[in-house]
């Protein structure tokens, strides 16, 4: 039966490059090394671990068995931190990761009825590719996401997904926009406009405008960027241009700017939360209710506006 320092040893010799630097890292001897690696092998009946006289590296099996030890090796050292911080605080923790709007309007009403609940949350902000990789990378236990047209999420059978929330992408413009007198407005009448963009062209915003914009045959003409949703108003009222902005960001938009939905294609981005299936089951459906609770809560205002 394969045992947890086999697979220790196996993601040490794959880091180290040799069995003797593996030891090394681990605190072993090299024939302690040698002893549990011939274990594996003799599990599988199979060679692991190719040896030579510049070190050793892991055959095409071994290859295929680490991210699984790896896995199990990662699984096995958070409930170890979970089962500490139970014994020392009385508290469960939970690694959430958000983008910056959903983090402000979904995340912090959650966070409050958790911590009444008990559970303690580690909190990491930024944009969805650095979720995503924390995700992977098993640093968070749950993240909200979102995926849009044409931008799908990339997350294997590790995680489970809940949806929570459609956020419709809006166009921002001045108010006295030709455009401004429609109730909803065409993509295509906007091929010679002006477009106030993300700084990082690759923002998802950007990404699915330019998505958008392609289905109608052109590209966006970005006038300006910033990162600044308040910045994205003041400079949409200022005359540089129009914007694209998820409802969730818009918050309540100057009265000097028209805001509309699109008709074709009417585009919105869907918010989820994302969890590892091995996070603390009651903690996991604590937060996916919380979530859920003030999703709700936010369409219903949505829909009184």
């Amino acid at each position: 039966m394969l045992e947890v320092r086999h697979l220790q040893v196996l993601r040490s010799i794959a880091q180290e490059g040799s069995l003797a630097a593996a030891g090394r890292a681990l605190h072993y001897s090299q024939p302690t090394i040698t002893h549990h690696l011939a274990a594996m092998e003799a599990h599988f009946d199979a060679r692991l671990v190719q040896r030579g006289p510049r070190g050793a590296t892991l055959t095409e099996l071994g290859e295929a068995l680490l991210p699984h030890a790896e896995a199990v090796l990662e699984r096995l050292r958070r409930a170890e931190v979970e089962v500490r911080g139970l014994a020392e605080q009385g508290a469960r923790t939970l690694h959430i990761g958000t983008f910056p709007t959903a983090g402000a309007l979904l995340l912090a009403p959650a966070v409050k009825r958790l911590h009444r609940q008990g559970v303690y949350i580690s909190l990491t902000e930024g944009e969805l590719p650095l979720l995503l990789r924390g995700l992977k990378a098993r640093e968070l236990d749950a993240a909200l996401v979102f995926s849009q047209p044409g931008d799908r999420l990339d997350l294997d059978e590790d995680f489970e997904v809940h949806p929570l929330l459609t956020d419709p992408l809006l166009l921002v413009m001045p108010e006295d926009h030709p455009c401004a007198a429609l109730d909803r407005v065409p993509l295509g009448e906007l091929r010679d406009a002006a477009w106030v963009g993300a700084a990082d062209p690759h923002d998802p915003c950007d990404r699915v405008l330019a998505w958008a914009c392609a289905q109608e045959g052109y590209e966006p003409l970005h006038a300006m960027r910033t990162d600044d949703y308040a910045v994205v108003q003041g400079l949409v009222a200022a005359g540089t241009g129009v914007a694209l902005v998820p409802r969730l960001a818009l918050g309540h938009p100057r009265t000097d700017l028209a805001v509309r939905p699109l008709a074709s294609p009417d585009l919105a981005r869907e918010i989820s939360v994302a969890l590892l299936r091995s996070t603390s089951a009651a903690a996991a459906q604590e937060l996916i209710a919380a979530l859920q609770e003030q999703a709700a809560l936010i369409t219903e205002r949505w829909s009184e506006a």
